[in-house]
């Protein structure tokens, strides 16, 4: 039997540490019994904030917690200078290309010397710069096969930062267009991604659409009794239990990475009015709205909410914040009444992995549904709903939390929505491209 592995370089903060790992798998064999095959997977970001890129890891062996997987080892890389990272948009253009260089001379280490060579390198993008030159010229010398699995574009997250006409940006945009036709082939989260890649990359290598789908940790609680009940035993419920209990609380959650491409104020203002309408409309009952995550902008929407809690604004809605283990997070977005994702998509052509994971607990969906490639995740009425202001997600709120059996039937849409794992979606696709299947 072929002996191969899977490397992994994730970061394993914002910090930007990077790290290697290596899961054994099986391949089909070759000509040859004495190849190795393998492929090695690249990303620079927060190995919790990249579960696509876990669960291509994991494939072989589904594993809920990579960090605990036996045949897993971390090799650490260093982190960037804590000084070189800033939001100042003047320092920005000063340090990025600083810590541009750090990061070259971690990923030329880590690609070329610490981890061993491999048949393919799938890399995550973005971040695009500078993981697609490095990743480049090491296939090019490793004679290593560079696939390149797009979850969005660089440049157009730049661009938030930046605005659209910044040099960088356009610099970003050529950077990106030139690299990636060094790929041998490319997977991409949409239908609509692919379309993009097509006409405006002019790629000619093969482009395969791969839609996330939930691991399996997530899975829907069907028992009322039992979601109300996991639900009681979580800190952030400690004030509302009574009304828990009553049936008179509906439990909202939405994750987020309090980043502006994530507009939290939307929520808070829909919050803000259907506290209002909640008031003179006393059939409407109460919100709990739990949000997950951590991020830049997180203090400054706490203190926006504790501003609208000691000014007695919030009178029918309760807002918590929480961080909680993967297995919990997959408990309460099972037991909740309804997710929201605030994700608008810098590019319009990819897809929040947060609505997949509400989708797998078979928790239905509103989310923000002003771009393009919505509909290929949420269908509009089945299993969610879209929205494209605060007053939109208001009418949204109002509608499902006046009536149980719409919100019901939309609940029995994304418990159905389910049932579409990873591994369906996988091994066709990626599982072929790389002779897994």
């Amino acid at each position: 039997m072929i002996e191969s592995l899977i490397t992994i370089a994730f970061c394993l903060s914002t910090a930007l540490t990077v790290a290697i790992l290596l899961l054994p798998s099986q391949y089909k064999p070759t000509s040859d019994p004495k190849e190795k095959r393998s492929v090695q997977i690249l990303v620079l970001g927060d190995i919790g904030r990249s579960p696509r890129m876990q669960y291509h890891a994991l494939k072989s062996d589904p594993h809920p917690d990579i960090e605990s997987h036996p045949d897993i080892s971390i090799i650490p890389i260093r982190p960037h200078p804590a000084y070189l990272q800033t939001s100042n948009k003047l320092l920005f253009v000063i340090y990025g290309p600083l810590k541009v260089l750090f990061q070259v001379a971690c990923l030329w280490k880590c690609l070329a010397y610490t981890s061993p060579p491999t048949r393919w390198l799938l890399v995550q993008n973005p971040p695009s710069i500078p993981t697609l030159a490095v990743s480049s010229i090491t296939c090019f010398l490793r004679q290593t096969r560079l696939v390149i699995d797009w979850h969005n574009f660089g440049y157009s997250i730049l661009a938030l930062k930046l605005g659209p006409t910044h040099p960088l940006v356009k610099l970003s945009i050529w950077y990106e267009k030139t690299f990636c036709k060094m790929a041998s082939a490319h997977l991409c989260v949409t239908d609509a991604m692919r379309s993009v890649l097509k006409k405006d990359f002019q790629l000619q290598a093969p482009i395969l659409p791969l839609h996330d789908r939930p691991a399996s940790h997530f899975q829907p609680i069907t028992d009322p009794k039992a979601r109300n009940e996991f639900l009681a035993t979580l800190p952030e419920t400690k004030d509302v239990r009574p009304l828990l209990e009553s049936g008179s609380l509906r439990v909202l959650v939405s994750s987020t990475s309090w980043t502006p491409d994530e507009d939290f104020s939307v929520l808070i203002d829909a919050l803000l009015q259907y506290s209002e309408q909640a008031v003179a409309q006393p059939r409407l009952p109460h919100i709990l709205a739990i949000i997950t995550g951590k991020g830049p902008q997180k203090e400054m929407y706490l203190k926006k909410i504790a501003a609208l809690e000691t000014a007695g604004k919030l009178k029918k809605v309760t807002i918590r914040t929480a961080w909680l283990t993967v297995s919990d997070y997959a408990r309460l977005l099972a037991s909740a009444s309804l997710g929201v994702s605030l994700h608008t998509s810098s590019s319009g052509v990819d897809l929040p992995m947060k609505v997949v994971d509400m989708f797998g607990a078979g928790l239905p969906v509103v989310g923000w549904s002003r771009f393009e490639a919505w509909p290929e995740l949420v269908t509009e009425g089945v299993n969610g709903m879209g929205f494209g202001s605060a007053t939109e997600l208001l009418d949204r709120l109002v509608e499902l939390f006046d009536d149980d059996q719409k919100l019901a039937s939309l609940r029995a849409g994304a418990q159905k929505e389910s049932s579409r794992r990873w591994d369906d979606e996988w091994d066709p696709i990626a599982g072929a491209l790389f002779g897994l299947t």
